[in-house]
């Protein structure tokens, strides 16, 4: 029973300090003191120490050079390697998927996906429901990442998306007032459909590139708010870790 509510701390420790990272309270460099920390969020140090430890793991800490934790810092090139990564590792799964087979019941789960993200889209131009996009384009990268058939590929997918402005949907949110954003999410569609339509034909090399193509579509992204800059860059959390 200890070792179960131990556990539950932890993770609720996990989720208040991812919010306060995300948000920008905790910024790259600072260090987490266990003491006042552990008094703020109302739990014991051991928990808070696990809570650190599953951070650490994501890549949100890191551990001081004198123990403890510190909030990591990242560089806008740290957060395209991360995007990079991704689309390396989403092609490989894509390629594996094709190659190998997949079964039935996968390929028509990811369909099935497809045609939600395509309701999410209106019959006026670039009227696009962002919250459910956001929710099932997360749900067509696992899917996709489990179309691999390969554990360990799975696995390191989903290491690398833990990582706030490296997953899928990193700058969806407040897009609507941003012309570029809505043609994004229509040509991301798109690829979502030759993805699933090239792992459907066992083509390999093909479905690779795609899938490969599509991650880049998040540095285009990227690149849209960091040129606007001003609020639009205050609307994506994941980049309050990112520094000058």
């Amino acid at each position: 029973m200890q070792e179960t509510a131990s556990n539950t701390h932890a993770t609720r420790t996990v989720i208040e300090l991812r919010k306060k990272i995300f948000s920008g309270e905790l910024t790259g460099g600072t260090r987490l003191l266990e003491v006042p920390l552990a008094e703020e969020l109302e739990i014991s140090r051991t928990p808070l120490r696990d809570a650190m430890s599953r951070l650490a793991e994501e890549g949100l800490l890191e551990r001081g050079r004198h123990g403890g934790f510190v909030v990591r810092k990242f560089t806008y090139a740290d957060v395209i390697d991360a995007i990079e990564l991704r689309g390396v590792l989403e092609g490989t799964a894509a390629r594996l998927a094709a190659e190998r087979g997949m079964r039935p019941d996968g390929l028509s789960c990811i369909q099935a996906v497809v045609a939600r993200l395509e309701n999410c889209f209106g019959e006026q131009p670039g009227e696009v429901d962002f919250e459910a996009y956001s929710k099932y384009n997360a749900e067509f990268h696992q899917e996709l990442a489990a179309l691999s058939g390969s554990d360990m590929i799975e696995r390191e997918v989903e290491r690398v998306t833990r990582l706030p402005f490296a997953s899928p949907s990193a700058f969806m949110p407040d897009k609507a007032d941003i012309a570029a954003f809505r043609r994004s999410l229509h040509v991301a569609q798109e690829q979502h459909k030759a993805i699933v339509s090239a792992i459907s034909a066992r083509e390999g090399s093909r479905a690779e590139a795609l899938a490969r193509e599509h991650a880049r579509t998040a540095r285009r992204n990227l690149e849209v708010v960091m040129t606007e800059g001003g609020m639009l860059k205050e609307r994506v959390p994941s980049l309050a870790l990112v520094v000058p």
